[in-house]
């Protein structure tokens, strides 16, 4: 198993930042605990408030996979329906 880092970017419409925001807090601990996951982090852009980024790192690719399967992020993406203006997830490998 190599380790598998995920860097995801989360645009939230205007009048939307705040609910995408608690939906994406609600995330964390449930995330945090679960299999295969080292670090979980949301950050929020300080010069854009509706830009949140996701840095994550993972035991490895299929235990990251299982975590995108799981109920608290399809629940996310049913709260947040409407509410984000643009997603992107770029898959990494540590090389230094």
């Amino acid at each position: 198993m190599s380790r598998l880092t995920i860097v995801a970017n989360i645009f939230a419409k205007q009048d939307s930042i705040e609910l995408v925001k608690s939906e994406l807090m609600k995330l964390i601990d449930t995330t945090r605990a679960e299999e295969g996951c080292i670090d979980y982090d949301l950050h929020q852009n300080n010069e854009n408030p509706a830009h949140f980024l996701f840095y994550e790192n993972w035991q490895s690719r299929e235990l990251w996979q299982q975590h995108m399967g799981n109920q608290h992020l399809a629940d996310y993406l049913a709260a947040t329906e409407g509410a984000v203006e643009s997603f992107t997830l770029h898959e990494m490998t540590v090389i230094g």
